[in-house]
């Protein structure tokens, strides 16, 4: 039965990647993802481009575990050598798009939920959601489809961890940053630079270390990404734009870091969103006291997922490995992908 299940899921992964999805071009990809639970006789429900799907005995009066991955991509950067949405076996890697980041964490999911689809007297439901948008963020993505889904009393969020334990992720707070000045020429001592204000700014943020530190997400990382100001070499610029981008731990509400920017510094500062909040899960949840059963090894995540938009404790747990993602001729070995499977399938057995 596992072996059927990972022969299928490399098929469904295979065609996942031949075919371009990137953030609010996934309908083809869904389309697959529907032909999939149709050949397993599996009722779905589509919003959008999210896909999802209860067990067949959904019993409303038990608990209920989402299991999400997004089928949504980045685009291929310029480093790519092989054609990103070409699907070939070479040393035992899958190659392609959006295979590790995060196509073999989804279709591990889906084999998680079709190996308990039909299983009677289970002690919880299983919600499968396919979403689309998660490397954008984007409006149409998990967060639309969360008001359609019964209730979730806990999620494992499939991104690639090597199938150990992210018990807490980072939330991520972006910050758009303009500096004032008096614009003039550079020949005259009479003006305000406001590039000279911005640097003022930035190396106070550089510098500044929030005190509140996290046991599995260490500090809050605050780093100016970007910078923009001026048009002519002979001319001082009147403003500076400059973007922050703020990692932060589980200690802090995103926005108490933004009051705590706006506090000590003089530029103008303006949050493109408090919605992504760090998150996390107790370390003696069962599904979490399963997993070290299992010899998985525990850790807090940097990278954002879409564990962002739930409310719900949520772990974040799946094959492949988070470097490789967004990288020039992405891969994920077949092998991670099979014993992602079995993990899985053992993890909620032990709670099941």
């Amino acid at each position: 039965m596992k072996n059927q299940l990972y022969k299928q899921a490399i098929t469904l992964l295979k065609k996942l990647i031949e075919t371009q999805s990137f953030s609010g071009e996934e309908d083809k990809t869904a389309d697959h993802i529907i032909a999939h639970l149709n050949e397993a006789n599996i009722t779905y429900n589509r919003v959008g481009n999210n896909i999802w799907a209860t067990n067949l005995h959904f019993d409303s009066s038990k608990p209920s575990i989402l299991l999400n991955s997004h089928h949504d991509t980045v685009k291929p950067n310029q480093a790519y050598t092989n054609n990103p949405y070409e699907a070939f076996e070479k040393d035992g890697k899958l190659y392609g798009l959006g295979s590790n980041d995060a196509g073999g964490c989804l279709v591990s999911l889906i084999a998680l939920f079709k190996h308990f689809y039909e299983q009677k007297d289970l002690k919880y439901n299983l919600i499968l959601a396919a979403s689309a948008e998660e490397e954008n963020s984007g409006n149409n993505g998990l967060r639309k489809l969360l008001p359609e889904l019964p209730e979730i009393d806990f999620a494992i969020v499939g991104e690639p961890t090597e199938m150990n334990l992210a018990i807490s992720e980072k939330g991520l707070l972006v910050i758009d940053a303009v500096a004032k000045g008096i614009s003039g020429h550079a020949a005259h001592y009479n003006t305000t630079n406001a590039i000279y204000e911005a640097m003022t700014d930035i190396a106070w943020i550089q510098q500044y270390e929030f005190p509140k530190t996290s046991a599995t997400l260490g500090k809050v990382k605050t780093t100016v990404t970007q910078i923009n100001a001026g048009s002519q070499h002979n001319v001082v610029p009147a403003e500076c734009h400059f973007v922050i981008d703020c990692r932060v731990n589980e200690r802090y509400h995103l926005k108490e870091i933004f009051e705590i920017l706006d506090k000590n510094t003089k530029c103008e500062l303006k949050a493109r969103s408090f919605r992504n909040n760090s998150s996390s899960i107790p370390t003696d949840h069962p599904i979490v006291k399963a997993g070290v059963e299992l010899g998985r090894t525990t850790y807090g995540s940097p990278t954002l997922s879409d564990q962002a938009n739930l409310s719900v404790p949520s772990l974040k747990m799946g094959p492949g490995v988070s470097t490789r993602s967004h990288q020039a001729n992405e891969y994920i070995y077949l092998k991670e992908i099979e014993e992602g499977i079995d993990i899985y399938i053992q993890l909620l057995e032990k709670i099941m």
